[in-house]
């Protein structure tokens, strides 16, 4: 299969997708809205295949890269669902203490583009864990249907408390600077601006898609906040509720920034 750009769809057709990922409509539904786009040979059923993640071609690190050591481990969450799993990334020839990184998943769990999001902050010396929000319904189970489907099953506050309990965790290691930023994609952009607000130490927090590395650089206490032009799910009004967030959370001498890319599209990264 040939791999394409989001630029290589109509956004008629992106914001149908869209649509489906969120579970706002099923997949007959949005192979019946993409039929009007299926010519030349092309079907439906190929739009949608063409559309959906193809995480062999995301991958920049692979899981047995000797460059970093990486295992799934067990947090507390009292508040939340009482435990949550992760996915732990370390440099492997590190010395001393890191800076650490929390990486929020979409509304699908820990699938596989995240886990590879961790690696790459591994091999740029920081301690990276990204949490599986799944957990408490056995995790992210290998499909996006059926992690978005599970994904509408967890309570959602319960979910947040997962979050916050990682990013407490994750600062409190003993092999960790106490420096902890996150970045977060989709459902994990909301997670992260209200993890900048509830937890006033928390270092940088990155929602939306920015290049992860030129982030993680900067750790230097702040807010930057995505949001893309071609995004169907930020009005004008709420591009105004994220500014607002930001400087309320935010105290005197802190950072905050927050963005548009004019023709990138939702969780675009």
């Amino acid at each position: 299969m040939e791999r394409k750009k989001a630029s290589d769809y109509p956004q008629e057709l992106l914001n149908l997708f869209d649509k489906y990922v969120h579970g706002e409509i099923d997949r007959r539904s949005f192979l019946d809205g993409a039929q009007k786009f299926a010519v030349g040979g092309v079907t439906a059923a190929m739009i949608w295949e063409s559309l959906r993640p193809n995480y062999a071609w995301a991958q920049q690190v692979p899981k047995d890269d000797k460059r970093i050591k990486a295992d799934y481990v067990t947090v507390p969450s009292p508040q939340g669902n009482g435990t949550v799993k992760g996915y732990l990334v370390r440099p492997a020839n590190a010395t001393g203490k890191l800076p650490g990184v929390l990486v929020v998943h979409e509304n699908r769990g820990l699938n596989p583009y995240i886990e590879d999001v961790a690696r790459r902050l591994g091999t740029a010396n920081f301690m990276a864990f990204a949490p599986d929000g799944l957990t408490s319904v056995g995790g992210y189970p290998g499909d996006e249907e059926a992690g978005a489907a599970n994904f509408r099953k967890v309570d959602g506050q319960k979910m947040g408390e997962d979050f916050h309990a990682s990013a407490r965790w994750l600062k409190a290691r003993s092999d960790c600077t106490g420096k902890v930023g996150t970045v977060g994609f989709c459902f994990g952009g909301t997670t992260v601006n209200k993890l900048a607000v509830s937890l006033p130490d928390l270092g940088d927090a990155v929602g939306g898609g920015i290049a992860v590395m030129a982030i993680a650089q900067r750790l230097a206490g702040g807010l930057h906040d995505m949001a893309w032009g071609l995004e169907v799910r930020l009005a004008d009004a709420e591009i105004d509720d994220v500014l607002a967030l930001g400087l309320q959370g935010l105290g005197a001498g802190e950072h905050f920034e927050s963005g548009l890319g004019a023709q990138a599209a939702h969780a675009a990264c």
